[in-house]
């Protein structure tokens, strides 16, 4: 049933007064210039509105803000009217809109992959005919600036242009998220048009590369003009946003109810919470013990801490795998992004500088330059996980030095200097620089990656798959049960639940270190740092600065984990332990029997650089001989 405008304005006047007044006061007293409606509060009042709305939106909404002028309150000219809330059925996939969409309202969601500079838009322009002084009101709709063809007195021509109506917009191009799609399909993107209160510096932020949002508005479709300047037949299309909306949980946004709160705080108190939370983490992967628990420590992460001179310490912790072929490293990065909020998956070879920062492309939508973000802004606040990181060429991984250290992507091309944020964890997985690595050598000189790069992990786990009949026993029997009935290893604490405790213990607990904790990472450090001794005077460094941030992340992990807001010696002394095992396994040394952290962070151990040392005085002795 089709009602007339009349009839609209007077119903939606009812509807606002009855439910909205009070909001509206508010809105209008603070300077916004806007009133967000729950849809399912006018169905309730209305259905014939309700209807109308999503099939007629633009007649419709106009009718709403015509009913609010007639308000008797200041500031309510050119208020904007946003729509939340929609109906499920109103719910399409971007590549689904077709012709019959047009002109309807829909919400879809994906990520932001682009967005343009804010600039003016004219939305109407009054004319004025030189010959009887008619003046005429041209509504601009479309891409291309249109004056008046005629007057009502006859006369063709050129009119005078009175005024015109702009409000900022803004592009951004939403492209749908991974999840939602079937095996090998390439994600489809729309150009969503914002305008008015949508780009003002809140909305903003909600609105920056990499967030994934909801967009609610009105399918619209824009001539294509081609080069001759003529009208395309085919036509392109484009969403005008009505509203628009964060959907995705970083760590800090997940939305935990009372029943989970209860659930979470049970596992904290259970004797066994801890065990069960790191058999929780993939339990259709047989052992790596230790590496679990480094993984569940990863996903807790440290306390972020800003200092007063603007010095911040990362609380994330970087792990870095490196592993025989076969290992099952590849299954622990899948299975790590499927209990991260915000997880995200890179491998290798097609994993470039630019998909891994962030670029700067041509954006077409309104001109200019525009930043299109990389996997580690994308998963800012979340993970990435990186595989087959030897298979990435040097440039590229040079990429990821500043985010692993400072997480913060700067980037300086065509006239766009900006620093994004890249609060990421990352999880990366390696083959050894031969494949396979071999029993009787050095790991450290194994693994295939720049010493600059290395040196920003926290833990680097070796995973060598050597034959031994028990293990070897047990693990067939494992998988072979896995595949016979697959849901076998359910694991003791559901995904959705273990991502839910993950996000509490982030959101609700911010570990201090306590006297004894420190005691105890002191003791050890300077116990490490002592035991280092060399020959020809050189030192080996067992252990530097980088380790004892590490430790002191990974207790305050520990202490999240509990729950607990102290951090204390039984979290340092797990620390120790991971740590500890990290580096019997990468940096010792076999001609000293030492630990030598150089070995990882230099690529060179102290003994070879003992050995350079003796040669050089030795060379400088026999040309002092000669000379004489």
């Amino acid at each position: 049933m089709e009602l007339n405008v009349i009839e609209q304005i007077k119903r939606f006047q009812d509807f606002i007064d009855s439910n909205y007044y009070n909001s509206l006061l508010e809105n209008a007293r603070k300077g916004n210039k806007f009133l967000l409606i729950d849809f399912s509060e006018l169905s309730k009042y209305d259905p014939d509105l309700a209807t109308e709305l999503i099939d007629s939106p633009e007649e419709t909404i106009k009718a709403v803000e015509k009913a609010i002028e007639q308000f008797d309150v200041d500031g309510l000219k050119n208020f904007r009217i946003r729509f939340d809330n929609l109906p499920q059925s109103q719910h399409i996939m971007i590549r689904d809109i077709r012709s019959k969409h047009i002109n309807r309202l829909l919400f879809v969601e994906g990520l932001i992959r682009q967005k343009s500079d804010v600039r003016p838009q004219v939305t109407s322009a009054r004319f004025e005919c030189p010959a009887c002084g008619n003046i005429m009101n041209v509504l601009q709709l479309e891409g291309t600036f249109k004056e008046p063809t005629r007057c009502g007195c006859g006369r063709k021509g050129k009119f005078v242009m009175l005024d015109k109506e702009l409000v900022d917009a803004q592009g951004i191009v939403l492209e749908e998220a991974s999840e939602n799609l079937e095996g090998g399909e390439q994600p489809k993107r729309i150009n969503i048009l914002l305008t008015d209160d949508l780009v003002s510096p809140l909305s903003e932020k909600r609105t920056s590369p990499g967030s994934k949002v909801k967009v609610i508005g009105i399918v619209k479709e824009v001539p294509i003009i081609s080069r001759s300047g003529a009208k395309s037949t085919r036509f392109d299309l484009m969403v005008d946003a009505n509203y628009i909306k964060p959907a995705e949980d970083t760590f800090y946004q997940v939305d935990i109810s009372e029943e989970e709160e209860k659930e979470i705080l049970a596992i904290a108190n259970d004797p066994k919470g801890y065990e069960k939370l790191v058999n929780s983490i993939a339990p259709s992967i047989y052992g790596y013990e230790k590496i679990k628990e480094a993984l569940l420590l990863q996903l807790m992460g440290g306390v972020r801490k800003v200092r007063s001179d603007k010095i911040v310490s990362r609380g994330d912790m970087h792990i870095l795998l490196v592993g025989d072929p076969g290992s099952g490293k590849s299954a622990l990065l899948k299975r790590i992004t499927q209990v991260a909020p915000k997880g995200r998956y890179v491998s290798g070879k097609g994993v470039s500088a630019a998909g891994i920062t962030a670029a700067v492309v041509r954006d077409e939508f309104l001109r200019g330059w525009a930043l299109e973000a990389g996997a580690m802004v994308l998963s800012s606040d979340g993970l990435v996980c990186v595989d087959e990181l030897d298979k990435m060429s040097s440039e590229d991984r040079s990429a990821m030095h500043e985010a692993l250290e400072n997480q913060t992507v700067s980037i300086s091309k065509a006239n766009i200097q900006a620093t994004l944020i890249a609060r990421t964890t990352v999880l990366a997985a390696a083959n050894p620089k031969f494949g396979r690595f071999d029993p009787y050598g050095i790991i450290a000189d194994q693994i295939d990656l720049p010493p600059t790069l290395i040196n920003r992990f926290d833990l680097i786990f070796p995973i060598k798959d050597i034959p031994e009949e028990t293990r070897d026993e047990k693990m067939t029997k494992h998988m072979l049960a896995l595949h016979q009935s697959p849901d076998l290893n359910e694991p003791e604490i559901s995904t959705n639940l273990l991502r839910k405790f993950v996000a509490y213990a982030r959101q609700k607990v911010n570990p201090k270190l306590t006297d004894g904790a420190l005691e105890e990472i002191k003791d050890f450090y300077l116990r490490m740092r002592k035991s280092g001794g060399g020959e020809g005077g050189l030192k080996a460094i067992p252990i530097s600065a980088r380790q004892l941030e590490a430790l002191i992340r990974l207790s305050e992990a520990s202490a999240r984990s509990r729950l607990d807001e102290r951090v204390t010696r039984k979290d340092s002394k797990k620390a120790i332990e991971l740590l500890d095992y990290c580096l019997m396994q990468v940096g010792f040394d076999r001609e000293t029997g030492k630990i030598d952290i150089d070995r990882i962070a230099t690529g060179i151990p102290s003994t070879a650089r003992s050995h350079i040392l003796i040669l050089k005085d030795w060379e400088n002795n026999s040309d002092r001989r000669c000379h004489s």
